[in-house]
């Protein structure tokens, strides 16, 4: 994911990991909704659905004229998980 130009998915868990500070690519969704609306609302992911001359007239679009992505996630910043073990490991030493 890292290193494509355009993520293109059916899955919502990609839509949310595109987002990554590490990351940050457009998604093209196929499918006719999601359950990530923050990604759509935000810039990161397009809805297009499944018929191939729109699928790829998005692709082209964004391939041409490129994508200017927020700076943050709507998800988070990515490091939930330290956030997660440092809490532990303190709970734990108590």
């Amino acid at each position: 994911m890292k290193n494509c130009r355009v993520i293109m998915t059916d899955p919502g868990g990609l839509q949310e990991e595109a987002t990554h500070p590490r990351i940050r690519k457009t998604v093209l969704v196929l499918r006719n909704s999601t359950e990530r609306p923050e990604a759509v609302i935000h810039g990161f992911a397009r809805v297009v659905g499944t018929n191939p001359v729109v699928v790829l007239a998005e692709l082209e679009k964004i391939l041409n004229e490129g994508v200017r992505l927020p700076d943050h996630s709507p998800f988070g910043d990515g490091r939930a998980s330290a956030r997660i073990v440092d809490i532990t490991m303190s709970r734990l030493e108590s």
